[in-house]
């Protein structure tokens, strides 16, 4: 009868969960929200959910979407509100809406991502990052189930840019801050083979030696279409709000009694 679109977070330490540990701990969420799922047919049904480009183990995230279809109507912020509540703290639903159009998937065409970079002199991560934006091609080696792959890092980057540390996001807040930090700001398109920001910070690596002494805490701020013209990500859930404020296309009386 429904389907919803929602948004989740991984936050804090939960940014470690595999996207299985986050299947298990929401359809555990659905059950205790006793949510109306429509299941697939078949011998062993499961529950109609659609997960869209989740992140990398590893990485936080403030914009992850997922899909799901109901027997019966419910009201998304009311729902939203249920799974929040039976969630793990850090893994949080934000956000919620009808779905009124077709094509989530295909909107996710570009992630804003932030890197926090403990141990990096600012001005070291800026000359670092001025040599990869000057660079025509950046390739780097990622070791895949088939061997080796060696592709090019700096086709899918549309800005990489510096930032202060005050700028950086609230999930990285329980970083050290007695020590240089470097915060980087990224927007990648999603292609194939996809560009993640490990394989950035490669390319980081072999146009400038920027070689950040700890694992760098990885963001996902934002996913959803590119807007050519303003260089920015748009919001996936944006169409479907717009249709469900959208005036309906009533039929004038007039038209409706006119003779044929």
């Amino acid at each position: 009868m429904q389907r919803i679109r929602l948004r989740y977070t991984k936050r804090g330490r939960l940014r470690f969960t595999s996207h299985r540990d986050f299947q298990r701990a929401f359809e555990r969420a659905l059950r205790r929200a006793e949510v109306p799922m429509a299941y697939s047919a078949g011998f062993t049904p499961h529950p109609k959910v659609s997960y869209a480009n989740a992140a990398p183990t590893g990485t936080g995230s403030e914009a992850e979407y997922l899909e799901i279809a109901l027997t019966a109507a419910r009201d998304p912020e009311r729902l939203r509100a249920l799974l929040d509540e039976s969630m793990p703290t850090g893994l949080d639903v934000i956000d919620a809406v009808e779905v009124r159009t077709s094509g989530l998937a295909d909107r996710l065409t570009a992630s804003v991502w932030e890197l926090r970079l403990d141990g990096v002199d600012p001005a070291e991560a800026e000359r670092a990052v001025a040599a990869f934006n000057t660079a025509e091609a950046v390739e780097v080696q990622r070791t895949t189930k088939n061997g080796v792959r060696t592709f090019d890092a700096r086709s899918a980057v549309v800005r990489l840019e510096t930032h202060s540390s005050q700028e950086t996001h609230s999930s990285q807040a329980d970083r050290p801050t007695d020590q240089p930090c470097a915060i980087l700001r990224l927007v990648v398109r999603h292609v194939t083979p996809a560009v993640r920001p490990d394989d950035v910070l490669s390319g980081l690596r072999a146009v400038a030696d920027l070689a950040p002494p700890v694992a760098a805490a990885v963001t996902r701020l934002a996913q959803g279409l590119f807007d050519e013209e303003t260089g920015t990500v748009t919001d996936p859930l944006a169409p479907d709000r717009e249709a469900a404020t959208a005036p309906s296309k009533a039929v004038p009386a007039a038209a409706a009694t006119a003779p044929a």
